[in-house]
């Protein structure tokens, strides 16, 4: 059996040596590098304010139909028709 213990992060080796003091003092931050627009790429989504919360719901396959045939975006598509119908809150 192999020996399975833990990585070292700490480890160097030759394929990923320590930087240098004079490397360390050259690095620039990766927006500087990569750009805004390709570091946000990168790093994935910015995380919104409101986050949607992941349900189960049942629906008539036909209605899940025609929202799929429209094309990409039907969920979010059926999100808008839902607040659009959704009971008002009262006082």
């Amino acid at each position: 059996m192999k020996n399975m213990s833990k990585p070292n992060p700490e480890a160097c080796d030759d394929e990923n040596p320590q930087l240098t003091a004079e490397e360390m003092r050259r690095a620039r931050p990766a927006r500087e590098v990569f750009g805004a627009a390709r570091l946000n790429r990168l790093l994935g989504r910015p995380r919104k304010e409101h986050k949607k919360v992941s349900t189960t719901l049942r629906i008539d396959p036909d209605v899940l139909d025609a929202f799929k045939e429209a094309g990409k975006g039907w969920q979010s598509r059926i999100n808008d028709t839902l607040r659009e119908h959704m009971p008002r809150r009262g006082k």
